[in-house]
């Protein structure tokens, strides 16, 4: 039995700003209830707590009572609540989980959570609930170009490939990948001068596949391998998962902090270095052609290989320096993929490989997925073909510059600090109060940010966030941010 007092309050009242859609695939009640249901997980409604009477809860919500009654049956159903006749509806006492994995499996999918570790920020990635998504890493869904992706289809499928199309459609590529595509990026490559041939190149299930891929070919659980910090929360869980030791280094505006890099490789022996040279995220940050020298000296000298990940190379300017056109792929793996540029459901991918190590990822790709869908992928070789992926980006790009100017003006006038010069997607924004606590108020909001704590290698707290400028020019985001820092420094 939950212990219960009459005079138990409702501690936590859901925040008139909440916003709750009408036009959307969920009822009512079904946000409602996901709502009550983070509050009781997170503790902020404690065991005992009574909630809202349902007139009550019906006036605070603006909903009818039949609306409350259903959003109560379904935390019934949860576990969360329990009914006591004729008094009410109070929090239950809940066992503690014996692992965080079991607490995570009790939680409804589409269940509101600050993300504070890789996968619920890859969640928040995969279904934001409908909530804006100042901190997310993909460009909004309007700016994407649909009717292209479909004429790409058309054309790959077009008269005079039937035969090649259904072959394709009906049977397992290449392990390779599909040879049109290939030919397409040894082009595509050449114009941002990285010199690889066709057969140097291998198609992935987008990007985050081929960093698992060469990964898993080039290292043994227990290696060391450099990781930038800031950097890709979900890069550091993926190696930690294959039992590597991250060797955290500094990242600033012009690349890593070589003193560090070097003190590290010189202790440790380190056998890759994880990087993304253009459009660093989460800083935006550019790799200076001075360091980049220099990073390749310290990668000769201390042997080890490097993992160049330029997901962001369409959003970037085609003469920034990339490390893998310095060291013409002999240590360097070039990785990118075209999912945040056509949609995030393209999971095409490629790695460039220096030529000795392009038949083990092959293996390894084949074990892991077999192959990867033809089809699609000679799709995006029409896009790239036919200029129309080159199109598509310059349009974005220019929207792109829009939008960042915009949600700059609106992050400095909020009273933020930038810590790198904005470009890009991404922004690093200085905040001045804690980001985790600050992320879940704005969570109450309706909005889904990155506090800083999810880019560091061992999460620890701190004051800075990364906006998303494609999705942080809405000055209701601002002002709402402002309402509740200012809230935090009372």
């Amino acid at each position: 039995m939950a212990r219960t007092t009459d005079t138990a309050a409702f501690p936590v009242a859901l925040p008139a700003a909440l916003q709750l859609s009408r036009d959307g695939d969920r009822t009512l009640s079904e946000q409602l209830a996901t709502h009550y249901a983070a509050l009781i997980r997170q503790r902020l409604l404690p065991p005992g707590s009574r909630l809202p009477s349902v007139r009550e809860g019906a006036r605070r919500h603006g909903v009818s009572p039949h609306t409350l009654v259903a959003t109560y049956d379904q935390l019934l159903a949860q576990g969360l609540v329990e009914a006591q006749r004729q008094r009410g509806f109070f929090v239950r006492e809940r066992a503690a989980p014996s692992a965080r994995g079991e607490a995570a499996a009790a939680s409804p999918p589409d269940s509101p959570r600050v993300p504070v570790d890789a996968s619920t920020l890859i969640r928040g990635m995969l279904g934001s609930g409908g909530r804006p998504g100042p901190g997310l890493g993909v460009l909004p869904p309007a700016w994407l170009d649909a009717p292209m992706l479909q004429a790409a289809l058309r054309r790959a499928m077009a008269a005079g490939r039937d035969d090649e199309a259904q072959v394709a459609a009906l049977h397992y590529g290449e392990p390779a990948g599909d040879p049109r595509l290939r030919e397409a990026l040894a082009q595509r490559l050449a114009d941002i001068g990285v010199r690889a041939a066709p057969r140097q190149i291998m198609s992935t299930l987008g990007a985050t596949q081929a960093l698992d891929l060469v990964s898993r070919a080039l290292l043994a659980p227990g290696d060391a391998v450099l990781v930038d910090e800031p950097g890709w929360s979900v890069e550091y869980a993926r190696l930690t998962l294959l039992g590597m030791r991250l060797l955290p280094v500094p990242r600033g505006p012009d690349g890593p902090d070589l003193a560090v890099m070097e003190a590290l490789a010189r202790e440790h022996r380190p056998r890759l270095y994880v990087t993304v040279s253009v459009l660093h995220n989460p800083t935006g940050g550019m790799l200076s052609l001075a360091t980049a020298h220099q990073l390749l000296q310290l990668a000769q000298t201390h042997d080890f290989h490097v993992i160049e990940d330029d997901t962001y190379a369409h959003l970037a300017p085609a003469h920034a320096p990339r490390l893998a056109a310095l060291d013409g792929l002999k240590r360097c793996f070039h990785i990118s993929g075209f999912s945040k540029i056509l949609a995030p459901g393209w999971r095409v991918g490629f790695v460039a490989a220096p030529p000795d190590w392009i038949e083990r990822l092959i293996d390894v790709k084949m074990l892991a997925s077999l192959t990867t869908p033809a089809l699609l992928e000679q799709a995006v070789a029409v896009c790239l073909e036919q200029g129309l992926l080159r199109r598509h980006a310059e349009r974005v790009v220019t929207r792109l510059d829009a939008a960042r100017g915009r949600s700059v003006r609106l992050a400095q006038d909020a009273g933020c600090e930038f810590v790198c010069p904005p470009q890009g997607l991404f922004g690093w924004v200085e905040t001045g109060v804690d980001t985790e606590a600050l992320a879940q108020r704005l969570l109450d909001r309706g909005w889904s940010t990155a506090p800083g704590s999810l880019f560091h290698a061992r999460r620890q707290p701190g004051t800075k966030m990364r906006i998303n400028f494609a999705s942080a020019q809405d000055a209701a985001f601002w002002r709402d941010f402002e309402i509740e820092r200012d809230a935090m420094r009372r």
